[in-house]
């Protein structure tokens, strides 16, 4: 009996012991600096395609069969629009002309607002692998 006594005693004491043990961790103040690049690192590359272009947005202008409409209207595009870049890709049987590299959907649809006073039909925003560079600073919301 004196010996389920001193037993128990001891797993009490021990126990009681142990829960008392305090651990400190202290890290490495550059572990935040660390997480926060690699958070950045992720929101690019998120932002990115297989073939390193921006996911983003483009404005159709027209979708046609005809080669040479299709070029004409790329053609009238960069002469009134100077600033922006005109796309003209085939996915057969249609040429597809489409214009500007929008990260954001809102400033692809201002501009689409531009473009509807010349050409009134037909023009909408469109998801694109787009040319984009970003800043050393900046990260897409």
């Amino acid at each position: 009996m004196k010996i389920v006594i001193l037993v128990l005693s001891c797993i009490l004491i021990s126990n009681y012991l142990l829960a008392n043990d305090t651990i400190i961790v202290s890290k490495d103040p550059r572990l935040d600096i660390l997480t926060q690049k690699q958070a950045e690192i992720n929101k690019r590359t998120s932002m990115m395609t297989s073939s390193g272009l921006y996911k983003g947005y483009r404005i159709q202008l027209l979708s046609t069969t005809n080669r040479d409409e299709a070029n004409k209207i790329k053609g009238d595009v960069l002469t009134k629009f100077t600033d922006q870049k005109a796309y003209l890709t085939y996915h057969s049987p249609y040429f597809k002309v489409r214009v500007g590299n929008f990260i954001k959907k809102e400033d692809a649809e201002k501009f689409r607002q531009q473009l509807n006073k010349y050409y009134p039909q037909g023009v909408y925003v469109v998801e694109d692998a787009i040319e984009y560079t970003l800043n050393a600073d900046e990260v897409p919301q």
